[in-house]
């Protein structure tokens, strides 16, 4: 009986959120969750690629995958223009995948949830919702046109506001908002440390252009006459 229980549980989850729980933290080949090294080689790509956008408090990566490299023999219809993988403390929390404007166009919104939705399950669709990505990458708030989620992962389908332009972004909810919070705590860090930045700068231009006249002199005063 507790089993039956459970499995009903699981199934009114499911009805509740309309998505498929088992594919949403899927995309191309890459999960969700994991870690660059896994990730980098799904993508065909090598980990040193991988950029880093803060190390303090948390380490936080971006890979730039472009998936036309990846599927040559599909160059031509690939819609796919580039996803990129962002990495909170190692681990894959989300995917920003960019469609080619030219890939797209024509096609309306209800065509792209049509096909999305054979991958993910049934769309939901927010009214007047928009997300705000704070990566440097895609910084810019976006226009969410449907979504597939479930408790721990989200998918959303998204345009930023006056671009024709579409958009896929899937992440895991919780490690979404500790990267939230993660930036936001770098940027006051970084905030805190300009004066010290700027002074090292400073430090440093006066050091080189010191060496400058040094050198200089150097080649100058054995030549002077006055």
């Amino acid at each position: 009986m507790r089993l039956r229980t459970l499995g009903m549980a699981c199934l009114s989850v499911g009805a509740l959120y309309g998505a498929d729980s088992a594919a949403l933290s899927q995309y191309r080949g890459l999960t969700l969750g994991s870690s660059v090294a896994a990730a980098a080689k799904a993508a065909g790509m090598d980990p040193s690629e991988a950029t880093v956008i803060h190390r303090r408090p948390t380490l936080i990566q971006q890979l730039e995958w472009q998936p036309r490299k990846s599927y040559a023999a599909n160059y031509g219809t690939e819609p796919v223009k580039e996803v990129v993988l962002s990495f909170y403390d190692g681990q894959l929390y989300r995917m920003t995948a960019k469609y080619d404007r030219f890939r797209t166009e024509g096609m309306t919104p209800d065509d792209l949830i049509a096909a999305i939705s054979k991958v993910y399950g049934t769309a939901t669709r927010p009214v007047a919702e928009t997300l705000q990505l704070e990566s440097p990458v895609y910084p810019q708030t976006v226009d969410v046109l449907a979504r597939w989620e479930d408790p721990e992962y989200s998918c959303n389908l998204v345009r930023p506001a006056g671009e024709v332009a579409f958009s896929m972004i899937l992440f895991s909810k919780k490690l979404n908002e500790l990267a939230k919070a993660a930036g936001i705590e770098a940027a006051k860090l970084e905030e805190l440390d300009a004066p010290r930045r700027d002074a090292a700068l400073l430090k440093a231009k006066a050091q080189e252009q010191q060496l400058l006249l040094d050198k200089a002199r150097l080649a100058n005063t054995p030549a002077f006459r006055p």
